[in-house]
This record gives C-alpha cells, structure tokens and sequence, in this order.
C-alpha cells in the first residue's frame, strides 16, 4: 500500500519535470550540439520532446498506481485518491500542447491553427468539469481530514425517556433507575492497542470507546472497541472480568459467517481490554425505521431472515446477541448484511461492579432479559421481531413515557396489532410476527433458522 505522503513529494517533482525541465534543458549549450534528432526537429527540439514525454509517461503511470492502491482510511486519501486522475489528465494536455506549440508546428499546420484552438480548449473545460464534479463529489472526505476530534469529556447523566418518536438507544441501562453510567474520561486515544496504531475516535458503544485503528503489518484498517479495567479495585474481581472477557472475545471471535462482523484479536493495554474487529462502510436499518424511509417490504424480509440465519448459526456455537437492535444491523455498500456487536453486551457486563443492571437496549428486550433470567436463542428472536414490527410500522411495538413503564410493557402488554397499521400486508406475516413476540419463550420459534425460513415464505406467498 502507498505511503501517501512520499507518494505527494514524487507526484510534485514528476509533474515538475514533466512541465519545466524539457524547456530548460533545451536551453542548456550542450543541447544545441545534441546528435540524436526524431522527426526532423533540431537536437534542442529531440532534447525537449524526450524530457517532457518521459515525465509524462511516469507521472501517467504514478497517477495510475495510486489511484489504485492509495489507502481510504477516511481521513481525506478519498479526497486525493479521486483527484489523481483528472488533474494528471490536465497536466498532461497542458504539457502536451506547450511541446506542440514549440515542435509540432507541422501537425498544427495539418490540422489548421483555428481548429487545433477550439480543440484544447474543448479538452481543457471537460477535464475542469471532471476535477470540478470529483472535487464536490468528495468534499466530505476533505472535512474529516482537516476537522479535529473531539476531546473526550466528563457529562453530566440526563433520564432516558420514550416516545413514539425516538426508540431508545442506549447501550446499558440500570432496572431500577433511568440514567445510564457515564463513560471514563481518557486523556486522548492511546497511541497504540497490541499491534494497531490507533488512528482516531470513531464513537462510543456498550464497552466503551471505539476507534478506528490500522494493522501496520497487513495494512488492514480495523474498528477497535474498548473496555476500561483500571476502575475495578477489587483483584479477584478483575480476574474474573478479565477471564470472561476473553473468554467472550475468543467464543465470539470463533463464529465464522458471511453475515456476521468478524473479530480479529482481543487483548488487554495499559489496563484497557480491546477487541479489534472488522471495519464495516455502509448503512444501519436504524436509517430505514421511520417514516417516510421505510423499505418496501420485498427487501425488508429478506434482510431479516438473513439475519436470523447468522443468528442461527451463532446460536448453535453457543453465542447469543443479547442487543439485536437496527443500529446493530448494517447493509454494506455492496449490499451485504451484517450483524455487530455479538456477544458485547455480556462484554460489557462483566466490567460493571453495580448490581442488578439489565444489559441491552431496552426499546428491543425480551421478557426474560427484564427479569433477569438465563437468555437463550430464543431472546434474540424476540428483539429481531421488535426490530421487524418497527421496520414494517415506523414504530417500536413498546412505546411509554419512562422507561420503568416501558419495560413493563414490554413484559405484560400485547403487542399492537401490525394488521391495524399495514393493512397491506399478507396476513401470514401477522402470525409470524405474532409467534416470534410471544411473551413466553416456550411459544416462540425454537430456532431462529425457522423463524427466518417463516419469513422467507412470506415473502414467496406475496410473490406467488
């Protein structure tokens, strides 16, 4: 991969010889004298055809290779890397018709002086207009690499509330109170996790800070999320964190599915246990979960049962979500699914040193995750169908004013009628629906592969 700042230098001095040496050294006494001539031109005039084609040829071919292989870490190379070509292509029409002008008079002549004119300055305003478009096209890039990241800082918990509006997301949420336990203060990102350099602060999520990091080794680009250790004072305490904590990490990162981010490593830093992970470009069904931006229901379902099946597979390795929400099921750009964040929320909870606090986000629990009990399988399948009433409705199925009265309903209430609100849909998505919300466990699907089977059909009935 390119070292993009050595690349920058080369690309100036290149296009430096390209545009300027041929006319100096052409001037030079030694050039006068100069014993090769092509095409009839003078041996000042070979000298300067030579210099000036041959840094064209390298900076075409330094274009070419960098367009390539430059690295998108998202911090600007984007910007660069979509600007390489049209402005090598201006440079080399610029290059091209000052050698003309000088030594191509006779190919001028044949074409016709007026002509010739109207040509470059065709060629000139549509390689503008191309640097113009990729100029715009990628401005964003430009911003991320000269903003400056935000400074960690300590704020203030405020109550979590719900409404019909806006689902909650929360990663942790204590059950006996509304505010969430602020994230540690860091001094800035360290500057180095095992063998990632950290490149800088992507967000925050149920185990701490996430950053965007890169493997010097492979050049891989890589989503590191952490989890402080240095807050548990008791040692045996922290053993046991640190033993599940890897234990976790090494059962989650055994899965091995299309549709499942894959862990690459996990280890501990300075008191900081990280896990690196797949990078992922794309959208979150969170985007599609309210009106006027929700999916049509052909491409709806087959995202879902897709995510069923992954949850399948984990499953039947013993690895249970525990947090399956929209914002933790990606579409990627080439149109993959993708299920994050498997097996954080016990992550996370083994860090914690507060009692009786319900991990996951409350809008998507099941049941039994709000009354402590053992999880299997079968909870996931309760928060994809919330996700799935919510994708198809606009809404979650469990709304309330404070969170004590959302997950009662979560735990008492029926679930609204998604009948009532599409009536446009095949009544066998009802039933299923019905089915995978089902209060009690033993009335769900067994598995999620049958649930995702279910929901394939569905689709096959409205084809049919």
């Amino acid at each position: 991969m390119i070292n993009t700042s050595s690349w920058a230098i080369h690309y100036l001095l290149v296009a430096c010889v390209a545009l300027f040496a041929g006319p100096l050294v052409s001037k030079l006494p030694a050039a006068q004298s100069f014993p090769l001539t092509l095409f009839g031109l003078s041996g000042s005039q070979t000298i300067r055809l030579l210099v000036e084609e041959t840094g064209l040829i390298i900076l075409c071919l330094l274009a070419i290779r960098s367009f390539r292989q430059m690295p998108d870490s998202g911090r600007g190379f984007s910007f660069l890397r979509q600007l390489i070509l049209p402005v090598t292509t201006l440079l080399i029409v610029i290059a091209t018709d000052k050698t003309l002008r000088v030594v191509g008079h006779s190919l001028i002549d044949s074409i016709g002086s007026a002509r010739y004119t109207l040509t470059y300055a065709a060629v000139l305003i549509l390689t503008g207009m191309w640097i113009t478009a990729a100029w715009l096209l990628n401005l964003d890039a430009l911003h991320r690499f000269f903003s400056k990241p935000v400074p960690s800082s300590r704020r203030k918990d405020a109550p979590t509330t719900i409404d019909d509006t806006e689902a909650v997301h929360q990663d942790e949420l204590p059950s006996a109170d509304t505010t969430s336990p602020t994230l540690p203060v860091q001094n800035g990102p360290p500057a180095m996790l095992g063998r990632y350099k950290v490149l800088k602060e992507l967000g925050r999520g149920a185990m701490g800070v996430v950053y965007l990091g890169k493997d010097p080794t492979i050049q891989r680009f890589v989503a590191i999320k952490t989890m402080r250790l240095d807050e548990i004072d008791d040692a045996d305490k922290l053993q046991e964190v640190k033993t599940r904590f890897f234990q976790e990490a090494e059962s989650t990162g055994r899965l091995s599915h299309p549709n499942i981010v894959t862990i690459f490593d996990a280890g501990e830093e300075n008191d900081l246990g990280y896990i690196a992970m797949e990078l992922l470009e794309g959208t979150t069904l969170k985007d599609w979960s309210r009106k006027p931006n929700l999916m049509p229901f052909d491409k709806v379902i087959p995202i879902l049962a897709t995510v069923a099946e992954a949850m399948d597979y984990a499953h039947q390795q013993g690895v249970v979500h525990r947090d399956i929400k929209p914002a933790n099921i990606m579409v990627t750009k080439d149109g993959s699914v993708k299920i994050m964040d498997f097996g954080i929320a016990k992550m996370a909870t083994s860090s914690k040193t507060r009692t009786n606090i319900v991990m996951g986000t409350p809008t998507y629990m099941s049941p039994e995750q709000i009354a402590g009990k053992k999880v299997d399988g079968r909870s996931d399948i309760f928060s994809l169908a919330v996700v799935m009433f919510e994708l198809l409705a606009g809404r979650p199925p469990f709304t309330a004013d404070n969170v004590s009265a959302l997950l009662f309903a979560i735990a008492h209430t029926p679930h609204p009628s998604l009948k009532m609100i599409r009536p446009d849909l095949p009544p066998m998505v009802k039933t299923v629906l019905d089915r995978a919300l089902h209060k009690d466990p033993v009335q769900r699907y067994r598995r999620a592969g049958e649930f995702a089977a279910e929901l394939r059909a569905c689709v096959e009935g409205l084809a049919a």
